[in-house]
């Protein structure tokens, strides 16, 4: 075949036949999609999934509820379990067979966006897990303080004037502050150069996953380490950190136990976590650098989901301050008080269930071929994961579920053993924000505890609307992440009405 057009025409000719003979013995094809599934074709289907992931996961959910169907992504096809009975079979299927931490790094690919280290020791998770969740009422004093010198700052309110900010933006650097006064401490936690990577660090992720995506998996390990964030993340990180956890590490080896003023944060707990190792100071580092990933994407986006709720609606303001100060009289600031906050927590956990941070959770990856309830059969390899939009949608699972009713989990609680079921940080099969198992989210503890503390100064202390009047503007999906009216503008100024 000496001319070059006959060349191409035989060679996209064997690649067509090989795709459908590839298509033709795969099982998972036998998984019903939502969109074309054709060779070639569905490229087509994952363009449309990243415009409407929304309405094709929603589509999928009713169509198949209590099975599974597959959704396209550009390098792979990924499959969904649909209804809380799917849901809890998902995660209860063991490790070794379907695990969280093999999804996770496929989905983030955290050694080439986070950081290299993390894969083999999460040090960070057991430190959430523990240390940071036992701690949460030694570290509340401090987060305080920073919410309040983090709102006097940001939000310079006078009198009765009203003041315009950017939504998302100014609750992003609130919780980049507020979080890195747990995990760091003063200074670094208001170190506008540290806070300037920590807060765009998140987006900074999801462009290096979005190009790993349409690169080859072959590929991936030379790519990869050629993508530039994560390097120049924790080059900043390195040159605020380092300096401090060698002086760290200096008087714990000096002072042992009689290190009387020893920090109380989560950089203090890594070190003392770190194994003894060539590079434990780099892992510290890189611990600290994806605590703040997780912290700040996550956290930022259901404070801001909250607000816009409160916003658009302030007629919530008087039954939310009247249980806060309350609550306050008799307890304090102290963490039994935001345990008590109930309407507050509902109105969290509220928000949460109609808007999220992803439509999709409870993610795993087959480590062996599995076979499900309802017979479908997961070969090794593939992406598995629940509907969590449409779960917390799903009429059998809550009444009105598109309606968002603020106290829908506070008028709910009838007993102390409902109360512990009902709350922001519960999991369960038709409530998945967090995942849901062992694997849920570990940093859930302190993040409520956090979001509470923060919510509650911004109803004590502040009013509120949207510029220009009107109520909560629509949430914008970007493939399965959800994200709160990027552009709207918040009013605050101080506090006029008594509410008495």
């Amino acid at each position: 075949m000496d001319n070059p057009t006959e060349m191409i025409c035989f060679c996209v000719g064997v690649l067509t036949l090989l795709l459908f003979v590839q298509r033709r013995f795969d099982p998972s094809q036998k998984i019903p999609a939502i969109g074309p599934s054709a060779p070639l074709l569905s490229y087509i289907g994952a363009y449309r999934y990243f415009r409407h992931a929304q309405d094709m996961l929603q589509k999928g959910y009713t169509k198949y509820r209590g099975s599974v169907f597959r959704v396209p992504l550009l390098d792979q096809w990924v499959v969904v379990v649909s209804g809380a009975k799917m849901n809890e079979e998902l995660w209860r299927i063991p490790d070794d067979k379907m695990s969280f931490l093999a999804a996770a790094q496929d989905f983030i690919q955290t050694k080439y966006t986070i950081a290299p280290l993390l894969d083999q020791l999460p040090i960070h998770v057991k430190v959430m897990r523990e240390q940071l969740t036992r701690n949460l009422g030694v570290l509340l004093p401090g987060v305080l303080d920073e919410i309040h010198a983090a709102f006097n700052e940001i939000i310079p309110t006078l009198g009765n004037e009203w003041v315009s900010i950017s939504g998302l933006p100014v609750m992003t650097h609130i919780i980049a502050r507020v979080s890195n006064r747990a995990f760091v401490g003063l200074p670094i936690c208001r170190d506008s150069d540290y806070l300037d990577v920590a807060m765009k660090f998140p987006m900074d992720v999801m462009k290096g996953k979005s190009i790993l995506s349409i690169v080859p998996k072959s590929l991936k390990a030379v790519v990869g380490p050629c993508l530039p964030w994560s390097r120049r993340a924790l080059r900043c990180f390195s040159a605020h950190l380092k300096p401090v956890i060698a002086e760290r590490q200096r008087l714990l080896q000096e002072l042992g136990e009689d290190w009387t003023d020893k920090p109380i944060d989560m950089l203090m707990w890594l070190i003392e976590e770190a194994p003894s190792m060539e590079q434990s100071v780099d892992l510290i580092v890189q611990s600290i650098l994806s605590s703040n990933f997780a912290s700040t994407h996550t956290s930022s986006i259901s404070l801001t989901h909250a607000l816009y709720h409160l916003a658009g609606s302030p007629e919530y303001m008087h039954p939310l301050r009247e249980e806060i100060e309350n609550v306050l009289k008799v307890k304090g600031w102290t963490k039994d008080a935001l345990s008590n906050m109930w309407r507050l927590d509902s109105f969290l956990r509220e928000s949460q269930r109609l808007n999220g941070v992803s439509g999709m959770s409870v993610m795993r990856k087959a480590l062996k071929d599995v076979t499900l309830s309802d017979g479908t059969y997961i070969p090794t390899g593939t992406m598995v994961y629940a509907a969590a939009t449409a779960t917390h949608r799903d009429p059998d699972n809550y009444d009105n579920p598109d309606m968002f009713d603020p106290f829908r989990f506070s008028d709910a609680k009838e007993s102390e053993n409902d109360r512990i079921k009902q709350q922001y940080v519960s999991t369960s099969p038709d409530y998945i924000p967090f995942g849901h198992g062992k694997h849920a989210c570990p940093g859930r503890f302190f993040a409520s505890h956090e979001l509470k503390a923060i919510l509650a100064h911004i109803v004590l202390n502040y009013d509120l609307q949207f510029e220009g009047g009107g109520g909560r503007p629509e949430n914008l999906w970007l493939g399965t992440g959800i994200l709160p009216a990027p552009n709207a503008k918040i009013m605050f100024r101080n506090r006029q009405t008594s509410d008495a």
